[in-house]
């Protein structure tokens, strides 16, 4: 593993000898051109007008709604995740107030989910029913699916079905791709902030036969300028590079079903030193250097064998290899893990109004780990899981639903382990609905693939002999919809708690160390939200929510409020649409609430680390789209407010001393930001 930081110059093609005036002026000049046709024509010259005798008013469809079974959540429709600059995954959950999305780390841009208020891990990643980005993929997973490409998002929140597996323990978040299958045709998608980031996104649809398709999505991206609003001397997002490409295809019969594809991602990231904060000439700048590497391969068998009850069995197998090569100043980590997933199912409506499902599953992970520190270590991690699982759901009347699942599996490593899960929908009047779930989770942890980005940091790191992760969650929700003459008003609340019997915890409060260990005492999440949205017949659509979280662990002995975790959450959108949807402009203000810090210390230059607490703030985003019938064009700003975190990196003039510490990130690194992009429909060539 190369231990250099290769010259930015040599990398990529960057506008190193650009002024940074001249780089606004270029920035806004590429945004007023592909922003143009925003105010270049007129409805009549995209629409055309024919005189019609009779039409119908259609109401068009939300971009979010609830999950039409017992489970508690929602799905996010592509119209929601248009209406912000979703450039990936990370970046679809702007809009939406249960999903939270921060970093871990302010080197590496590493990002999180955050579900419930608890960190992304205990969130079970899916990919169209299939468990994926495990592992080494995990801390940048979101960046791995690019926001053109997803048809929906669905999220379950608290216990879901055992059909996934065990893994779920604070929710789900399944993606849906395009599918071959969609109508023909090629669809090209265009992006550039302010930093001089640049994205392309194309897809193509081809109905080779009336049962066979297949379907190409290829995305690009690149980062032109590095910034450093803050002036640390580091910068604020990594130079990332990424190539990434599927091939999908679908066959279907009378009886018979097939989906399968490849994918291939391949990504450099570049991050670190710009210069140094005093202007002297750095000699041994500290620099990032990470270098992925990532092949997936599925396929789906689908046999009906009765129409008449529903009955059918299938087959879904996943795959991926994964290699990472990082380097994070002097400290180096390598990991190739190979990861498999198969499950056979099978589902009937064995007798009216009942449902039974059950099935066989397998999952294997392997890691060949080089560890780079003080000395060379490697590191081997092997793990298979077979389980079984059964589920029945009883729907006697369409007010009410059953549903419980059971699972037990055995691993190589933690041997047996039971999965109950419940879940129960009732709606006792109409237009209300109650819906309460309850069920355990369990996690297998690899620490060194999963945490890898806290090598960024000086602090040492300690890795204990963990168990399995383990907890109880239980939550219930409240829906009732209120109709006024073409609208409705949508009211829900809602209650989760989160129990963890073991748990694998990072432990920040000791200063210039950190310790990944198991839990000693309790941990706990308490989470309310409340929502109200409204949905009207002439364009306007809002949404008003307020999100409180109480997550406390055991640290050293004492049970503390979570650090880096925001207390409340509120969140306010409103999306407007013009007759025909010619024009639609969108707006959302968060409210982050404030939180704790992990124990501050008294530096080397004798400051203080950081607060106890960091502070409430806002983010506040704005976007603009302009339709026409071929293509859209859409403009907008991020972080309107332009608030940022001050100091994200702890000890920034001196990487190489005792006090750098990348990980204390609470809020936002860059300032605002203004993007623009156009999408085009081709149809069908």
């Amino acid at each position: 593993m190369s231990r250099h930081f290769p010259p930015i110059g040599s990398v990529f093609i960057k506008f190193a000898d650009v002024k940074a005036k001249e780089v606004k002026y270029l920035t806004l000049f590429i945004i007023l051109f592909i922003g143009f046709p925003l105010f270049g024509l007129e409805p009549e010259d995209s629409i055309g007008w024919t005189e019609l005798e009779d039409f119908e008013i259609v109401k068009k469809k939300s971009g979010v709604s609830t999950l039409g079974g017992p489970e508690i959540g929602f799905k996010i429709s592509q119209t929601e995740i248009f209406r912000a600059a979703c450039c990936n995954l990370g970046e679809s959950f702007t809009t939406n107030p249960s999903v939270d999305v921060s970093y871990t780390d302010a080197a590496t841009g590493s990002k999180q989910i955050k579900l419930l208020g608890l960190s992304g891990n205990y969130v079970q990643l899916l990919t169209e029913n299939l468990p994926n980005f495990r592992g080494a993929a995990r801390p940048y997973a979101l960046r791995y699916v690019p926001g053109p490409w997803m048809k929906s998002i669905s999220v379950s929140k608290g216990s879901s079905t055992v059909k996934n597996g065990f893994e779920s323990m604070s929710g789900q978040i399944d993606v849906e791709y395009l599918k071959p299958q969609d109508p023909a045709g090629v669809a090209l998608n265009a992006y550039i902030d302010s930093q001089l980031k640049l994205e392309a996104n194309a897809d193509a649809n081809f109905h080779l036969s009336p049962t066979l398709n297949t379907e190409l999505l290829g995305h690009f991206e690149d980062r032109f300028l590095n910034h450093d609003s803050n002036h640390d001397g580091f910068t604020d997002m990594p130079d990332i590079r990424q190539f990434n490409f599927q091939n999908r295809w679908n066959m279907f019969t009378a009886r018979y079903i097939m989906h399968a594809g490849i994918a291939v991602i391949n990504e450099k990231s570049l991050a670190g030193q710009l210069e140094h904060p005093g202007g002297e000439e750095m000699l041994d700048p500290y620099k990032i250097d990470m270098k992925t590497q990532r092949y997936e391969a599925y396929m789906k068998h689908a046999f009906v064998l009765d129409k008449n009850h529903n009955s059918n069995i299938a087959w879904m197998s996943n795959g991926s290899f994964h290699r990472l090569d990082a380097l994070y100043g002097v400290k180096g980590y390598d990991v190739k893990e190979w990861n498999l997933f198969s499950q056979l199912m099978f589902e009937t409506d064995f007798k009216e109004k009942n449902n039974l499902s059950g099935g066989l599953s397998y999952n294997y992970d392997y890691l060949n780990q080089d560890l780079f520190l003080d000395s060379s270590n490697k590191i081997k991690e092997l793990e298979s899981t077979a389980g079984a699982y059964l589920q029945y759901t009883w729907k006697p009347i369409d007010k009410f639903t059953l549903m419980g699942g059971i699972r037990a599996d055995w691993s190589s490593v933690y041997k047996w382990f039971v999965t109950p899960r419940f879940n129960l929908r009732y709606s006792p009047i109409e237009n209300l609905t109650l819906r309460a779930s309850a069920g355990k989770g369990y996690r297998s942890v690899f620490a060194w693939a999963e945490y890898n980005y806290l090598l960024a940091s000086s602090r040492s790191l300690v890795v204990e002999n963990l168990n399995q992760e383990s907890s109880w969650n239980y939550g219930f929700n409240i829906e009732y919809r209120l109709p006024i003459n073409a609208e409705t008003l949508r009211f829900s609340t809602e209650y989760y708690y989160t129990h963890f019997n073991r748990q694998v915890i990072v432990d920040f409060e000791t200063p210039h160390q950190l310790t990944i260990g198991n839990l000693n005492g309790k941990s706990y999440s308490h989470t309310f939200q409340i929502e109200a949205s409204y949905e009207s017949s002439f364009g306007l659509d809002a949404t008003l929510a307020w999100r409180l979280n109480d997550v406390r662990t055991t640290y050293e002995g004492k049970l503390l409020e979570k650090p880096l975790n925001s207390r409340y959450k509120g969140l306010f959108t409103v999306s407007y649409s013009t007759a025909m949807d010619i024009w639609q402009f969108d707006v959302t203000l968060q409210l982050n609430g404030g939180g704790r810090m992990p124990a501050p210390y008294v530096l080397a230059n004798g400051d203080w680390s950081w607060s106890e607490r960091f502070p409430t703030y806002p983010m506040l985003n704005f976007q603009a789209t302009r339709w026409f019938r071929h293509f859209s064009v859409y403009a907008g700003a991020e972080n309107i407010t332009n608030y940022r975190q001050k100091n994200p990196i702890v000890g920034s003039s001196d990487p190489w001393g005792p006090d750098f510490d990348s990980t204390m990130v609470w809020g936002p690194i860059d300032g605002i930001m203004f993007y623009a992009g156009i999408r085009f429909n081709f149809g069908k060539l």
